[in-house]
């Protein structure tokens, strides 16, 4: 308020003069009002400026002009002509009755400022909030949350750090590198979910964990995730084959492929002939477990597959036919030796 009544003084009074109606001169050398450098203060300006019955209004000019000795009916006539004007001119030349009704207008805020008001005290207490939760964790060297505050932090927020809800915020927080917030990362991130607390995020769980589940959202969260594993700081273009193997089961937490343990398999059994997955290969395997029926018989070589599905469809095929005859060497077995019993 004290800012708006000096603004309100400057608008109204911004030369300092105020009308004195002691004296019977004025600027122009008439008779009538005289303008005087103020010795008012700016708030008592506004405040004779908004008051009618102040020594700026006609009824104190009238009261001060009796007190002087009598003057010819002429004179009356044009002293109450200039306590008229008194009553009505500012130093500016606005009317007096406009000057209050246009400082009331600027007092009063409108509904739309009081709105934004508003709305901008929601959003910087928000964003204190925020701040405060992030220093809880940031690093004390490092404006970044490292692997010691993202423990403290998914322990507060009663999660495993493996678990597949760490990883759907990863993806919501838009985090480049696993194990690591940076300050825009965890800012942009705790908008995006309209969250700053920890009961905040909590609460958000069970909706980000159904928006996983929609195709066009897990798509994306899919390819997140091998950004997401790569390690940024050495460049890296492919997943380490541990790691990859680690985020599909991660990944597919919800939504399990039938033919994923036999990939993940494939994968662990031939670790000579695969050092990493690369981009290209892990954003195809979605395609292929949407495509590819789990018997494998709709798969052909002649499609754009990568090379490694060639393989794996090849070493599937070969492992489920040797599990075939182990099944059925095992079963003759049975069936001889419930023969040899009988006899």
């Amino acid at each position: 308020m004290r800012g708006l009544h000096s603004l309100q003084t400057w608008i109204l009074n911004p030369s300092g003069w105020y009308v004195d109606q002691t004296s019977g001169e004025t600027v122009s050398g008439a008779r009538g009002i005289t303008l005087k450098l103020g010795t008012l203060n700016m708030g008592q300006c506004v405040t004779k400026c908004k008051n009618p019955s102040s020594t700026l209004g006609s009824k104190n000019g009238e009261r001060e002009s009796s007190k002087q000795p009598k003057r010819s009916s002429s004179h009356k006539e044009e002293h109450l002509v200039s306590g008229k004007a008194a009553g009505d001119i500012l130093v500016n030349g606005t009317k007096k009755t406009d000057a209050t009704v246009e400082g009331s207008q600027q007092q009063a805020p409108s509904g739309d400022t009081k709105k934004k008001e508003t709305g901008m005290g929601v959003e910087m207490s928000s964003v204190q909030r925020i701040e405060e939760l992030f220093k809880r964790y940031k690093d004390e060297r490092e404006d970044v949350i490292l692997e010691e505050g993202m423990e403290r932090f998914c322990n507060d927020l009663c999660v495993d750090p493996t678990e597949f809800k760490v990883l759907v915020l990863a993806w919501k927080f838009q985090a480049a590198t696993m194990c690591k917030f940076t300050r825009k990362e965890f800012f942009d991130g705790c908008k995006a979910i309209n969250a700053d607390s920890i009961e905040g995020i909590c609460n958000r769980f069970p909706s980000l964990l159904n928006e996983a589940k929609q195709e066009d959202k897990f798509k994306d969260l899919y390819r997140f995730t091998f950004q997401f594993g790569l390690d940024s700081e050495e460049g890296q273009r492919s997943l380490h084959r541990e790691i990859a193997i680690a985020l599909w089961r991660l990944v597919f937490t919800q939504n399990k492929p039938l033919i994923l343990d036999q990939w993940l398999d494939f994968l662990i059994e031939n670790p000579s002939g695969i050092k990493g997955i690369s981009r290209d290969t892990w954003n195809m395997f979605l395609n292929f477990t949407q495509v590819i029926g789990p018997d494998l018989s709709n798969y052909s070589e002649d499609e754009a597959w990568p090379s490694l599905f060639d393989t794996f469809v090849e070493w599937e095929i070969e492992h489920r036919r040797k599990e075939k005859e182990t099944k059925c060497i095992t079963f003759s077995g049975t069936d001889d030796l419930s023969i040899d019993k009988q006899t």
